[in-house]
């Protein structure tokens, strides 16, 4: 492209412009001041000021010289491109806010996260883990790993759930990404669209959401899992699946009885229904022996257990399994559709820690840490919280389920809990049709510091 003689000068008058640097009425170099400067011709100078009168950058004044423009610079911009509106869903954003933290910036007290808080996670105990397998495992961690799953986590994962007398079956387990992609798997392989499943009610919004992405319908069975109601539903209803949590469900941390689990079973067994079984919380309670899955107790494959090492060491490590029973073939073609291959340090790191004792020794610290946690979070509520606010004592988990009194106005209590920068999940979250709506959802899998108290206590003692 041709270019001329002018351009050496104004293209630094036109930057310094552009720039601010020459503000408008700013008197420019003269034509002679300019012709010494750059050592060329006047007529070129006089032809470079013309260009810039041009472009309206420039103006001159008679027997004065040349100014810098008082009229508005007009620059043609490019077209905007046109994009099409992201439709988003509120509900679902809201619902997501009220269960997940927020956060950098902020100084809530946060009941809300069903995870272990930073102060109780073994961080320690994982990174120097971590650090290791990287160091022993080296390049292999950066290939993929079988789909299923490293064969030596499976063997250990099965080892472990004979120490609680549940047998799993290698040939039929599932390395997967965290328990909600399990979950995922064991819906989508049991399932097809409009299907009808039943769910304990309360259930928790990401079980919901997953319910509600594949389109099924939904039968909700009331707190602490009434057989009976189920049975009746399966007699008018064709129920492909119950999703149930035996151990310590969230967020009422109930804990199903031995007779509850068979009646359940046989109710599986007479209709061909499908039980899967959420055990992520099986390795918390806070006395007595580990107690079982349902899956100890079936011989048929109908019991489909998933679980997930996110609330026991930390929310991060997105490592889950699936023991799929008889729907293993579809299982296996789903989660190979998802992803062929979970993290490779994950599995390594787990495995490392599951075959020492040292994953053992967190748990039995982390137990009594969560059991004290849910005594003094009990105490609180029942000395803060106004009268007639009732509540479960968990025995294991991490949930406390709480219910006011029905003369409080509910919109005013979590208006006042944001406002002193206090926040728990709201009741209605866990159930599709709103139900719940004076009960809300107690995490308390942190450290109770003394900012963490006055917070509890400042929430409920406004409304006494």
């Amino acid at each position: 492209m041709k270019t001329y003689k002018f351009e050496v000068f104004t293209r630094d008058i036109e930057k310094n412009i552009m720039d601010g640097i020459f503000k408008p009425g700013h008197k420019l170099p003269s034509v002679r001041e300019l012709k010494e400067q750059y050592q060329t011709s006047i007529s070129t100078i006089q032809n470079g000021y013309e260009y810039l009168m041009i472009r309206g950058l420039v103006e001159s004044i008679p027997k004065s010289g040349y100014y810098v423009s008082s009229k508005p610079i007009i620059t043609k911009q490019a077209p905007k491109t046109k994009h099409t509106p992201v439709v988003r869903d509120p509900v679902f954003k809201h619902h997501l806010g009220l269960t997940t933290s927020l956060r950098a910036g902020r100084k809530l007290s946060e009941f809300n996260v069903a995870a272990p808080g930073d102060l109780l996670m073994p961080q320690k105990l994982v990174l120097r883990t971590m650090q290791q397998v990287i160091r022993e495992q080296g390049a292999n961690l950066l290939r993929y790993y079988p789909s299923n799953g490293s064969p030596a986590l499976i063997e250990n994962i099965v080892k472990r759930a004979g120490t609680h007398q549940t047998i799993l079956n290698p040939e039929e387990l599932l390395i997967t990404d965290g328990a909600l992609q399990a979950l995922y798997i064991a819906l989508a392989a049991i399932c097809n669209t409009g299907d009808v499943i039943a769910i304990e009610s309360p259930c928790v919004f990401s079980v919901l959401e997953v319910i509600r992405m594949l389109n099924l319908k939904v039968i909700e069975i009331p707190a602490g899992f009434d057989v009976d109601f189920l049975k009746k539903a399966c007699q008018a209803n064709t129920v492909k699946a119950v999703i149930v949590t035996p151990n310590f469900q969230n967020p009422t941390g109930t804990l199903l009885s031995y007779e509850q689990r068979l009646a359940l079973l046989a109710i599986a067994h007479q209709y061909h229904m499908a039980i899967i079984e959420n055990d992520i919380y099986g390795d918390l309670n806070f006395h007595g022996p580990r107690p079982p899955t349902i899956k100890k107790f079936d011989d048929s494959g109908l019991v489909l257990t998933y679980s997930s090492f996110s609330k026991t060491l930390a929310p991060g490590i997105r490592l889950g399994w699936l023991s799929a029973g008889k729907f293993m073939q579809r299982a296996e073609q789903i989660k190979f559709a998802l992803g062929s291959t979970v993290s490779p340090l994950y599995q390594e790191t787990v495995n490392s820690l599951l075959s020492g004792n040292s994953y053992d020794r967190h748990l039995r610290t982390f137990r009594m840490q969560l059991a004290r946690n849910a005594y003094l979070a009990t105490q609180l509520i029942s000395t803060y919280f106004p009268e007639g606010t009732t509540l479960q004592t968990p025995s294991g988990g991490y949930n406390l389920w709480v219910k006011m009194p029905d003369h409080i106005d509910m919109t005013a209590f979590y208006e006042h809990c944001e406002k002193i920068g206090v926040r728990f999940t709201p009741g209605y979250t866990f159930s599709f049709s709103g139900a719940f709506s004076k009960h809300f959802r107690l995490v308390f899998a942190d450290k109770f510091s003394p900012k963490r108290i006055e917070a509890l206590q400042l929430a409920g003692r406004q409304f006494r």
